[in-house]
């Protein structure tokens, strides 16, 4: 009988010391900047080929530029991705160009922060447009790429605000009482509804493809390290933020649940990860779905809804 001491186990997750994943092609949605491309910087130093989905071509440039900088050999490139416009997703997903797709991090998002209330391409108030709308149907037009994969994950990137909001089903596009925060909230917590709700029903179907939820707990710019000129820190920023990094973090750190959720093989669908301490700083770790994100009949009636209004069949694609 072999020792205690020889038995394999899987190590400890190092943030520092990522598990290669040569010959494997990742998407980050809004990899341009902020998260997302702190996201995109630390899967690029795996091996892997990561594609930058922005709407901006120029911040896309500048972003993979910077990865580039850092990460010598990084295998990183870019399309256009416009979530606000519905009719662009499927041209999206064929710009890819790649015959499977090992995950995608569904990381974009507005964030409006005072009135008035704007809208996309689609007539869908624009920060639940983009942020819920714009990826649920983009994961329609990724299934196929996605189950051509021996094992995909379909990372979504939910936020500790969404903890304290709960969703109007009646008024999902805000146009009774819209007030810029709350309707962001909302917005990630039908993301995070989403992701829950979609490996539910990959289960049902026998797919390999995994959905998993992350959030970053508290990333601020101010304890962000600089990636110019995609983000500068000033003196002044750092020396104002300090205090502030005893409860939070920055974005490169904000990034670490998802990137886990992306290559961590003990990661299982339907899972909730996001930062140890408090849920707003520190590694990433498995956490219990808040209690709300358990309501099922609330992840079935807001997925009926977004089929709706997108007028896309999710969920059909066996693999």
């Amino acid at each position: 009988m072999p020792s205690m001491s020889s038995t394999p186990s899987t190590p400890p997750w190092d943030v520092q010391r990522l598990p290669r994943a040569d010959g494997s092609v990742f998407l980050v949605t809004g990899g341009n900047a902020g998260i997302g491309y702190f996201v995109a910087e630390q899967l690029s130093a795996t091996g892997a080929t990561v594609v930058l989905g922005s709407r901006n071509p120029a911040k896309a440039e500048a972003a993979t530029a910077s990865i580039r900088s850092r990460v010598p050999g990084a295998r990183v490139r870019a399309v256009r991705l416009d979530l606000a416009d519905l009719s662009s997703l499927r041209t999206a997903a064929e710009s890819l160009d790649v015959d499977s797709l090992d995950a995608v991090v569904h990381n974009a998002g507005v964030a409006l922060d005072a009135p008035p209330r704007r809208e996309t391409a689609d007539g869908h108030e624009l920060m639940f447009g983009t942020n819920h709308l714009g990826h649920f149907a983009l994961t329609h037009w990724l299934m196929p790429l996605l189950s051509a994969a021996p094992a995909a994950r379909i990372v979504t990137m939910g936020s500790f605000a969404a903890k304290s909001e709960r969703l109007d089903l009646d008024d999902l596009q805000s146009r009774k009482d819209y007030l810029p925060k709350r309707t962001y909230g909302r917005s990630k917590l039908a993301q995070m509804y989403f992701g829950l709700e979609l490996d539910r029903r990959l289960r049902a179907v026998d797919s390999r493809v995994a959905s998993v939820v992350a959030h970053p707990g508290g990333a601020l710019d101010s304890l962000t390290p600089s990636r110019p000129p995609v983000h500068v820190r000033t003196a002044g920023a750092r020396l104002c933020g300090a205090p502030a990094a005893l409860l939070v973090q920055g974005k490169h750190a904000g990034a670490w649940p998802a990137v886990r959720a992306v290559l961590d093989p003990t990661v299982r669908g339907g899972q909730l990860w996001g930062p140890r301490v408090f849920s707003l700083r520190g590694k990433p770790r498995h956490e219990r779905a808040w209690n709300h994100l358990t309501d099922t009949s609330v992840a079935a009636r807001l997925w009926d809804a977004s089929r709706d209004l997108t007028g896309v069949e999710l969920g059909t694609v066996r693999g």
